[in-house]
């Protein structure tokens, strides 16, 4: 049998119903994970270009856009584990440029901003109660890194009721392989992976 005979099998892999209100979650598009002067970064250029068009589009119909960032106080560098295992995030210090959303994302004033201490942009923030309070039934979910923290978020999104979807190409990461491998497993689980051409056409008809 094959892989995706394997998975169809399974029950996997079936469309994902879309809602009528969105909300757009960009996650840690901020600069230590854009900026390649960085070590935490990946290239992300091309990614954030295609955010920012989904995000204007549905800034103009009146649908949320939010963001996400991590950053630190001091004085959690020792305590929490996570910074045991990934220590490149101890740099993400609360009032550094690191942790300063990418001005390339197109990010407004009215644009809320999330911070978070770990992968996932719902576990210990406001974010879900920020969707939940706009009314939002459908998460798009964009950002950094594809294999972390988006696939993180993209988990607990759909754990906290929402339907989910994810435009492939708004999505970066540090290496092909766990950005393709990571993609695919959302599809089959959690998510509709898409495209942004997908998402844009998407919110134009609401």
């Amino acid at each position: 049998m094959s892989q995706s005979d394997t998975y169809k099998a399974a029950g996997f892999g079936v469309s994902v119903p879309r809602g009528m209100c969105p909300g757009i979650v960009v996650v840690d598009f901020s600069y230590g994970f854009t900026d390649l002067q960085y070590p935490t970064a990946s290239d992300a250029v091309a990614q954030m270009a295609k955010t920012k068009e989904i995000c204007d589009v549905a800034r103009a119909k009146g649908f949320p856009v939010i963001f996400t960032t991590i950053a630190y106080h001091p004085g959690e560098l020792d305590k929490l584990p996570w910074l045991k295992k990934a220590t490149g995030m101890r740099a993400l210090i609360e009032g550094t440029r690191l942790v300063e959303i990418d001005a390339a994302t197109g990010i407004q004033p009215e644009d809320a901003i999330v911070t978070k201490k770990g992968a996932s942009s719902f576990f210990g923030s406001t974010l879900s109660a920020l969707l939940t309070g706009a009314n939002v039934d459908t998460v798009v979910v964009t950002g950094a890194t594809t294999s972390g923290c988006v696939r993180a978020t993209v988990v607990d999104a759909v754990q906290s009721g929402f339907n989910v979807l994810v435009p492939r190409d708004c999505c970066a990461d540090r290496a092909a392989a766990p950005h393709d491998a990571n993609l695919y497993d959302m599809n089959q689980k959690y998510a509709d992976v898409t495209d942004a051409a997908d998402i844009l056409s998407w919110l134009e008809s609401l």
